[in-house]
């Protein structure tokens, strides 16, 4: 039986996304950029739509622009080349990892809705070339900008890793070889847990190194969403509970070991990045190459969600001033 997905968040999210649209250090003059982050299955799209549609009703009626990262994956074309340029690299075989979705695209899009041009935005069809996908024709994009009176007021970009930072080469290789020296220990229930110690230390090295470019877009942030696990294990059972609801929505959808083996191949970035994003992002924007100029740093706002039906309490911490800070942390039924 498909499980019930619970709206438990927006009625947090939403004022403190107006808070800072209404601050007087906000610019008026172009978009209000959030990002929102969270594992798959924790309710980012079910969040992403109440923000839409609460922020483009009255008494808001604010004009924005929704999308994801997904919609920025490479052509499939590109996708197979990139998997046959590293044919020893399993991460790369397939679309989601970092390194596989089109930044010079994505800098140019967040450019443009930055200076309120005309902007189309991409769609992807998942469904194409059996299930691997492809980058719909331009004539199905979406266009954005099209009245100069009325330019978009609000940039909602979501995503998995949303907001993941690179390591740097000897944070990576620590990381590693932790998880390789757990996956040996027979004693630990650590043991079981996990796919970093499953990929060479160049396979991840090859994802964080195409992360670095993915700064550039984290830095055109206003504010920022988590949407955290209190164990990011719990992904794996949120994403059979969507894909249980597909299955009874559609009556297609994948079989509990083929979603386990989706799960895998995101996991090992769930591993390297979760922990840092938890401690702060963007504490040191200004120093990315590419980014975009603010001199506010953005609020974060994290929701901690458990994987409890009926709707799970979850934490919500909002920084006293800008990153780095100690946080004020409240918990939310």
């Amino acid at each position: 039986m498909a499980s019930e997905i619970f709206d438990d968040k927006s009625n947090h999210v939403i004022p403190f996304i107006l808070s800072h649209l209404s601050s007087p250090n906000t610019p008026k003059d172009r978009p209000f950029f959030i990002g929102l982050n969270g594992v798959q299955g924790a309710g980012k799209t079910v969040l992403t739509s109440t923000l839409n549609s609460t922020l483009t009703s009255p008494p808001y009626s604010l004009s924005i622009v929704v999308f994801s990262l997904d919609d920025l994956y490479l052509p499939h074309s590109s996708q197979v080349s990139l998997a046959a340029a590293n044919p020893d690299n399993p991460l790369l075989q397939h679309r989601g990892q970092p390194g596989t979705h089109d930044i010079p695209l994505l800098v140019s899009i967040f450019s443009d809705l930055r200076h309120n041009r005309r902007t189309q935005i991409p769609t992807y069809d998942k469904s194409r070339f059996s299930g691997q996908g492809d980058r719909a024709p331009e004539s199905e994009w979406h266009t954005v900008n099209v009245d100069p009176a009325n330019p978009v007021r609000v940039v909602l970009f979501e995503g998995w890793c949303v907001g993941f930072q690179p390591l740097t080469q000897r944070q990576l290789a620590t990381a590693h070889s932790a998880a390789v020296s757990r996956l040996h220990d027979t004693t630990s229930y650590s043991h079981h847990q996990g796919q970093l110690a499953h990929h060479s230390l160049a396979s991840v090295t090859a994802i964080n190194d195409a992360l670095r470019q993915y700064r550039q877009i984290w830095s055109y942030f206003n504010v920022f969403v988590h949407i955290d696990a209190a164990d990011p294990m719990y992904v794996y059972k949120w994403r059979l509970e969507q894909e249980a609801t597909t299955k009874h929505d559609k009556g297609v959808g994948m079989s509990d070991e083929q979603v386990k083996k989706f799960v895998d191949g995101y996991y090992p970035s769930y591993e390297l990045y979760t922990d840092a994003l938890r401690r702060g992002l963007f504490v040191d924007r200004e120093n990315v190459k590419g980014s975009e100029p603010n001199i506010h740093a953005p609020a974060p706002l994290f929701v901690h969600r458990h994987p409890f039906n009926p709707p799970p309490t979850f934490w919500l911490s909002i920084p006293t001033r800008t990153l780095p800070s100690p946080y004020e942390v409240y918990h939310v039924s």
